[in-house]
C-alpha cells in the first residue's frame, strides 16, 4: 500500500475526530457566550462572565479530547502501523481500529502514562542537544537553542505517535517495554529518522499557507461586513482597561480601528482553525510517511538488551519505564 492508500483507509478516524473537535469548539463558544450574557444581564462585568464561561468551556473541551479524541487518535495510529508494516488493511478499518484499542488499552490511564513517560525520556536526553546549541552559538546561543527546541518538540510529537504504533506492532510484550523499544529505535536510527523533519515542516508550512490563508480570507471578508461589532469590541477593551487602572492612551491605536481589529481577530481565528484542521487531516498523512520509515528502521535492527542498557544509563526515566508492567 502507498502512503496515500493507507491515509485514505484511516480517513474515517480523522472525520470522527474533526466532528469531536467541532462539538468541543461549540461547547467552548457556548460556555463563553453564556457567561458573557449571563453576567451582562445581572452585572456590569460582562468580560468577567466571558472569562469564567471560557474557562469552563476550555475544561470541557480538554475532557472531550482526553476521553474521546485521544481514543480516536490511538485507534487511527494502530491502523496506520498495521498498514505500513503489513502492507494491507481490513475492509472494516474503523471497527478494527477500536477493537485494537480495546485490546491494548482497556484503561485510558495506561495510554497517557506511557506516552507521557516517552515524552519525558526524549526531553531528558534532548536537553543535552539544547545545551550544546547554546554553548556553540555563543551570543546567539539562546536563539539557536529556541530553534532547536521548536524542531525537537514538533518531531517529538510524531516520534511519540510512532512509539505508540510500535506498541501496537509488538503485541508480544507489555506496552511499557514496547514503548521503550520505540525510544531505542529513534536513538539508534536518529540520523535516518531526522530526515523526516523536512517532510514535517515542509508540509506543515504548505498547509499553513493554503488552509490557514483560506480561513483568513473567508473570515476577513465576513468581518468586513460587521464593522459595528468591532467598534463595540474596541470600546469595551478600552473601558475594561481604564476600569482596571490602565490609561486609554496606552492602548494601541489598532484596537479601536474596526478594520484592523477585525483582521487581527480573523488572523487569530484562522490560526486556531488551521491548527485543528491540520492536526486532524494533514498531520495523519505526514505521520504515515514518518511511521513507515520508523517501522522499517525498527524491523531492520530490532532493539537489544545492550541498547536498553545504554539508554538506561542516559535516562533514569527510561530505565524506570522499561521495568514497568503495563
Amino acid at each position: 500500500m502507498t502512503n496515500f492508500q493507507v491515509y485514505k483507509k484511516v480517513l474515517s478516524f480523522s472525520l470522527l475526530h474533526f466532528a469531536v473537535d467541532l462539538i468541543a469548539f461549540f461547547v467552548l463558544a457556548g460556555c463563553a457566550s453564556g457567561g458573557y450574557f449571563l453576567f451582562d444581564n445581572s452585572t456590569d462585568r460582562a468580560f468577567i462572565g466571558l472569562a469564567i464561561g471560557a474557562l469552563v468551556g476550555i475544561i470541557l473541551a480538554i475532557l472531550f479530547n482526553v476521553f474521546i479524541g485521544n481514543r480516536i487518535k490511538a485507534a487511527q495510529i494502530a491502523m496506520i502501523a498495521k498498514g505500513v508494516t503489513e502492507d494491507s488493511l481490513p475492509d472494516h478499518t474503523f471497527k478494527e481500529g477500536f477493537k485494537e484499542i480495546k485490546g491494548r488499552f482497556g484503561k485510558i490511564t495506561a495510554f497517557f502514562f506511557i506516552t507521557g513517560a516517552i515524552k519525558g525520556i526524549f526531553r531528558q536526553i534532548t536537553r543535552v542537544i539544547n545545551k550544546l546549541g547554546k554553548t556553540l552559538g555563543g551570543s546567539t546561543g539562546d536563539a539557536i537553542t529556541s530553534v532547536i527546541d521548536t524542531g525537537v518538540q514538533v518531531l517529538l510529537g510524531y516520534l511519540c505517535d510512532c512509539c505508540l504504533g510500535w506498541i501496537f506492532f509488538r503485541k508480544d510484550m507489555n506496552s511499557a517495554r514496547a514503548g521503550c523499544e520505540g525510544a531505542v529505535i529513534f536513538f539508534k536510527k536518529g540520523k535516518t529518522l531526522i530526515r523526516n523533519i523536512g517532510r514535517i515542516f515542509g508540509m506543515g508550512a504548505l498547509s499553513l499557507v493554503v488552509i490557514g490563508g483560506a480561513f483568513f480570507g473567508i473570515l476577513a471578508l465576513i468581518f468586513h461586513f460587521l464593522p459595528n461589532m468591532f467598534v463595540a469590541l474596541g470600546a469595551e477593551i478600552v473601558e475594561v482597561t481604564v476600569r482596571n487602572g490602565g490609561v486609554a492612551t496606552d492602548i494601541p491605536g489598532w484596537v479601536t480601528n474596526p478594520t484592523v481589529l477585525g483582521l487581527f481577530v480573523a488572523g487569530i481565528s484562522a490560526l486556531l482553525l488551521w491548527s485543528a484542521f491540520h492536526s486532524v487531516f494533514v498531520r495523519p498523512f505526514i505521520l504515515v510517511g514518518v511511521m513507515r520509515n520508523f517501522m522499517a528502521a525498527g524491523q531492520e535492527d530490532m532493539p537489544s538488551e545492550k541498547d536498553f542498557a545504554e539508554l538506561s544509563n542516559k535516562s533514569p526515566k527510561f530505565a524506570k519505564l522499561a521495568n514497568k508492567n503495563i
